[in-house]
């Protein structure tokens, strides 16, 4: 996987739409670097942003008896 993608290349690799994508990068749940005018997503911000979505739900879980 390349270090940069763009919003579109990082919303197939969640397997999520462009438009929902977009809305996690505003409301700062992924990280993107600009360079020049182009906002890219380092592949790291995803794997970051699971990581998170994963101990959030797991603290979530009910424990089993």
């Amino acid at each position: 996987m390349p270090l940069l993608l763009t919003v579109e290349e990082a919303a197939e690799q969640l397997g999520i739409g462009r438009t929902k994508t977009f809305a996690l990068i505003s409301e700062g749940h992924i990280e993107t670097v600009q360079i020049g005018r182009h906002r890219r997503v380092p592949s790291e911000a995803l794997e970051a942003y699971v990581r998170r979505l994963r101990k959030e739900q797991a603290k979530r879980r009910p424990v089993a008896a």
